[in-house]
């Protein structure tokens, strides 16, 4: 088994999108008006509108009622994307800083309240967890 990507359900798939892209840099790869994704080499951030819930199961997700899941990116440097995130992103839950487990991470929530944290390894057994991605 192989974990390929995430989806978030959303009320405004262009709104969200716009988002994701500015905060990852990676351009969405849009497959309808109702369906784009954020690929990156680890895994896939997919982006639906709400017209899409009822081909899983009608009712079986609500955009913008998440409060279990962080969506985690690593990146090289979480300070630098603190700084150019700093007046783009409304909600910042943290300043970049270190956690017991050795990431250095930046907490913010996207347009939906959406918990989003990046993350740059900053301890010697942190790195090595994350060496090769």
């Amino acid at each position: 088994m192989e974990f390929v990507s995430i989806r978030i359900i959303t009320g405004d798939v262009a709104r969200l999108v716009d988002f994701y892209e500015r905060v990852t840099e990676v351009r969405a790869e849009w497959a309808t008006e109702d369906f784009a994704e954020i690929r990156t080499p680890g895994a896939t951030l997919a982006i639906a509108g709400t017209r899409t819930v009822p081909l899983f199961a009608p009712g079986s997700a609500r955009p913008a009622d998440n409060h279990s899941v962080i969506t985690e990116f690593l990146v090289d440097d979480v300070d630098r994307v603190h700084r150019n995130l700093t007046g783009f992103v409304p909600d910042f839950v943290n300043e970049p800083t270190t956690m017991p487990w050795g990431n250095r991470s930046l907490l913010f929530r996207d347009p939906d309240g959406n918990l989003v944290n990046f993350f740059t390894p900053v301890t010697a057994r942190a790195v090595a967890k994350f060496a090769g991605r």
